[in-house]
């Protein structure tokens, strides 16, 4: 069997016919290679039969197989139920109850049938019985494939259910198939891989992950499988970075006079050591002649917008533009007001380019920008459609880039004149991630917090502490400070029992008057949004409800609360994230996450992570291991490529192991075109196409 084979539409294996094509498609598989890679959800261990003999009321689940000697409906006080009586080899016997569906498991059973049974014992009336047992009827076939072993069960649904295809189906499609083809699956992976990692045979791997004949087995092929996977996203990235190597950027100059300005002259503080090792880092990759591809790695608050504003300086003292591009109109617009701040004073123009802009403004937006009048373009990535034609660009700069993804990303380094790309994220990124994410980009780390920064000191309570906690709010107004109340939806919902933004708002006017109170949230047109900012800014309004919309960018020095309303509805990383919005100036801040009293054991241990630390690296790898890596960034387009089977953190050994291997392997042989890795290119291809992901096409 050749690797296009296992491309072909699964309507060749036996079993899957008609409505069964629709439905798999649905479930994501279409191909052979899609159903080889279904992998079980989890498994039942049925390799111990129990004697019924044996059987203790205490046991949680067993298999014990028997003959049916006895089977028939019986009728009660509440209807009819199906009962049969079971006996094993050694004579006892064991009796099996439905109370549900009587007529249609009768139609099940015959008197003589072998079968296994697999629930848990109780005893009731001097005899051992299992209520509503899964069961196996036996045959040459079956037994080996349902009882008596290591058995997988897929994960399923309504739609899959409906054409017949639960677990015992696909065990037996998936066993048919590799009986027939099993042993033509070719190896894909070069031998000295395999044996480097100390890898199971691949087919034998794919053959144990649904039929394993023990645990150490199980392990060995899901060991296999993970690192397949794990592997081949790396050798992705590992030509990512190698084509990064040789595309020509714009070269620019040491830094100019712009740039000295604004360091010396235009900041009321002095740079962090992180904040200048960056600056470095970014400054040699721009004069190198090459494209910089650099993460920006910062915590809340340390100070990325001021690197990113110099990085931007650089290239106009160069004679370039910049593009600013953040991930919503909402962002950009924020980014648009901060960055003002800093170049307004040095006659520095700048653009917002966003949706909703009435003609005229935006053709004379985009004239300004082609013409090279406007130095710098703020937007989102619209910015770098076919539509906006920039005079000179040289540096593009993404925030919050995990929003926009691998592939995204892959397509802004090869657009035009290849300009710089300086990508930012206040989301601390877990090492696990990153290697997956960004293996492809040179990364700066600025973990350190600007001078006179003071810890935010984060507090958990629940309603019952509400009034003593609206009394500290009260206290620290009149000390002439501000305070944030954010919640998680902006008007209620039935279907969720949450306290609403608008709702809240109307109830904390009248508690907090005569102090104004101020809303904010994604459905307020720009110019409100604008207009309740520059009363927040100017003290106006003493306290600020909203959504999470102030999540990222804004920056009153002065807001020293953060209320978090449902904070057990929200990931660490957004709350880490909110709590950034606090703690900005010399005085003392403080974080309250208010959760809901019946919250869950976990959701407080969770929350507990907030309270014990500001370390916004800690908090990611906690946050990762409760989410997982797909719901990491509350959002499944952060470009991690899908992960059927290696989870992360969890296998971030094997992934360590893989990245190494892949990269050298890269490094060996750029293109994978020696004649051991043929079977390994065409396989990535198969897997993963072009994808703009720097893969050449086999061929």
């Amino acid at each position: 069997m050749s690797i296009s084979f296992l491309e072909q539409g699964v309507q060749r294996v036996q079993g899957i016919k008609g409505r069964r094509v629709d439905v798999l498609a649905d479930a994501g598989v279409r191909t052979i290679r899609d159903l080889l890679h279904y992998y079980p959800r989890r498994y039942l261990d049925r390799s111990s039969i129990v004697p019924i003999r044996a059987l203790r009321g205490d046991m949680s689940s067993v298999t014990v197989v028997g003959e049916v000697i006895l089977a028939d409906t019986v009728r009660g006080r509440t209807g009819q139920r199906f009962e049969l009586i079971a006996q094993d080899e050694s004579g006892q016997v064991m009796k099996c109850v439905w109370f549900k569906g009587a007529q249609w498991i009768r139609g099940r059973f015959s008197k003589g049938d072998r079968v296994a049974f697999h629930g848990k014992p109780q005893r009731y009336g001097g005899m051992f019985s299992m209520a509503h047992p899964d069961f196996d009827k036996l045959d040459a076939e079956s037994r080996t494939l349902d009882t008596g072993r290591i058995i997988a069960l897929y994960p399923g649904g309504a739609a899959l259910t409906g054409v017949g295809l639960t677990s015992r189906a696909f065990r037996h499609i998936i066993h048919d198939f590799l009986t027939q083809h099993g042993e033509e699956i070719p190896e894909s992976f070069p031998s000295d891989i395999c044996e480097a990692a100390q890898l199971m045979d691949g087919p034998a791997a794919l053959r144990a992950i649904h039929f394993p004949e023990d645990r150490d087995e199980l392990e060995a092929a899901q060991r296999r499988l993970k690192f397949e996977e794990l592997f081949s996203v790396q050798i992705m990235l590992a030509q990512l970075r190698r084509r990064r190597i040789v595309h020509a950027g714009p070269r620019f100059e040491a830094p100019g006079a712009l740039m000295r300005k604004f360091l010396q002259d235009g900041l009321p503080f002095e740079l962090t050591g992180a904040q200048q090792s960056a600056l470095k880092d970014i400054a040699r990759d721009m004069r190198s002649g090459k494209q910089m591809r650099r993460l920006l790695q910062g915590d809340v608050g340390s100070g990325k917008t001021v690197v990113a504003v110099a990085a931007m300086l650089h290239a106009l003292d160069s004679g370039y533009q910049s593009a600013f591009m953040a991930p919503t109109e909402i962002l950009a617009e924020q980014h648009y007001a901060n960055l003002r701040k800093y170049l307004d004073p040095l006659d520095v123009r700048i653009r917002l380019l966003v949706g909703g802009l009435p003609k005229a403004e935006r053709e004379k937006i985009l004239a300004d920008i082609a013409e090279g009048e406007a130095s710098i373009a703020v937007g989102t990535h619209a910015l770098i459609q076919e539509d906006v034609t920039f005079r000179r660009l040289g540096l593009a700069i993404v925030d919050e880039q995990h929003r926009f993804g691998v592939m995204q990303r892959a397509r802004m380094f090869e657009m035009g004149a290849r300009p710089h790309m300086l990508l930012m994220t206040a989301t601390p990124i877990p090492r696990s991630l990153a290697m997956t994410l960004y293996g492809d980009l040179d990364v700066s780390i600025m973990k350190e917090m600007p001078a006179g920064r003071r810890p935010v000191r984060t507090a958990l309570r629940y309603d019952k502490s509400r009034e003593q906690v609206y009394a500290f709010v009260r206290g620290e107004i009149e000390k002439g400070r501000q305070c944030y109340i954010v919640y998680p939806l902006v008007e209620e919902s039935e279907k969720m029992d949450l306290k609403d933004a608008e709702s809240g708002h109307a109830e904390l006017k009248k508690i907090f008057a005569p102090h104004k109170v101020g809303l904010i949230h994604g459905r307020m047109s720009r110019g409100e949004k604008e207009d309740t900012m520059t009363l927040f800014h100017r003290a106006d309004f003493k306290v600020l409800v909203a959504t999470t919309v102030i999540e990222v960018g804004v920056d009153v020095s002065n807001a020293t609360i953060m209320i978090v309303e449902h904070a057990e509805r929200f990931g660490l990383s957004q709350l880490h994230q909110l709590r950034g919005r606090v703690g900005r100036g010399g005085e003392q801040s403080y974080c309250i996450l208010m959760a809901d009293y019946k919250c869950t054991h976990e959701a407080r241990e969770r929350l507990q992570v907030m309270v014990d630390t500001n370390d916004g690296f800690r908090i990611s790898e906690a946050d990762l291991k409760i989410r997982g890596a797909g719901d990491f960034f509350g959002t499944r387009q952060s470009g991690l490529p899908e992960l059927k089977i290696a989870e992360l953190p969890g296998d971030v050994e094997l992934l360590t192991e893989a990245r190494d291997l892949a990269f050298g392997l890269v490094k060996r042989d750029p293109d994978l075109k020696e004649s051991g890795h043929a079977a390994l290119r065409e396989h990535l291809h198969a897997v993963y196409g072009d994808q703009g992901m720097g893969l050449s096409r086999v061929g």
